[in-house]
């Protein structure tokens, strides 16, 4: 996967808007496969975080972050998936080399910057530190994504409407990873890649999501014995223990605002609060 901007002023409307109409593109493509594919990534903050004044508006993503579930691949309709993607005028994304990338797929529509798909899936091997590409196609692969099984558990239905890629009016409904889910594969993101946008998304959903830090433990409970989870609370205990640890950092740095103390405090309040309020022994 292609390196992520290192600030928010790299994000715009126009790339965000780009991810969403690829998005609603891709539902009106697969249809009853939707059910097997849940979305994850940068797109999801935008789509289960209510607006409001006094909610900053997350920045959103360059791509679509799709997960597959294991139902696909026991019943090989990924096959099915990779048919009507490529169909639908998808195909291999090409990287800096000019080779094709499997795991990530483009849509090229004039006038427009390509819309652009990541697929991932969860190890087969509970133990696998993820990141590797696992092969479905000679075209057509995903990579493998630790915890990826808890977004199908904590998982909410989202209404989209709006225009396509191609400019269709529509409206789909998409599975969408819900912020307790969201919060653990961020928070492995972040020890693995230490990105800015994973820290910063990480805090956007743990910060806004629903009315209160309440509704957001609401959906991470169900997850707690699930031994993933147990590890990404681990993580966040660590990376986000100070205003000067890694993840409140990276989060400031994103925001092009690396010297904000109170910010990088209130990012450490939150996510402390969180884990007080998981039982986390801190």
């Amino acid at each position: 996967m292609a390196d992520r901007p290192r600030t928010a002023i790299d994000y715009t409307s126009e790339i965000t808007d780009i991810a969403r109409e690829t998005l609603l593109y891709i539902a009106t493509t697969l249809g009853d496969l939707l059910d097997q594919i849940v979305l994850v990534g940068g797109l999801v903050p935008s789509l289960i975080i209510d607006e409001s004044p006094d909610v900053p508006s997350h920045v959103g993503t360059m791509d679509v972050d799709l997960g597959l579930s294991f139902g696909l691949m026991d019943s090989q309709r990924y096959i099915e998936v990779s048919s009507r993607l490529r169909k639908a005028g998808f195909q291999p994304d090409l990287n800096e080399e000019g080779n094709p990338t499997r795991q990530r797929w483009v849509i090229d529509v004039a006038g427009k910057p390509p819309g652009k798909v990541d697929f991932l899936i969860q190890p087969a091997d509970s133990l696998s530190p993820g990141g590797t590409q696992q092969d479905l196609e000679s075209d057509f692969a995903a990579i493998t994504t630790p915890g990826l099984h808890l977004a199908f558990q904590d998982m909410l239905e989202v209404s989209l409407d709006g225009q396509t890629i191609k400019e269709e009016m529509v409206t789909r409904t998409f599975q969408v990873c819900g912020p307790g889910a969201f919060i653990i594969l961020k928070a492995l993101a972040v020890r693995r890649r230490n990105e800015p946008k994973d820290s910063y998304d990480l805090q956007h959903v743990v910060r806004y999501y629903g009315k209160d830090l309440g509704d957001v433990i609401s959906r991470l409970t169900p997850l707690l014995d699930d031994p993933i989870t147990a590890e990404a609370l681990s993580f966040l205990s660590k990376d986000f223990q100070a205003a000067n640890s890694i993840g409140p950092s990276r989060a400031a740095e994103f925001l092009g605002t690396p010297e904000d103390g109170n910010l990088k405090a209130d990012i450490v309040g939150a996510v402390r609060g969180l884990l007080k309020k998981c039982g986390f022994n801190m």
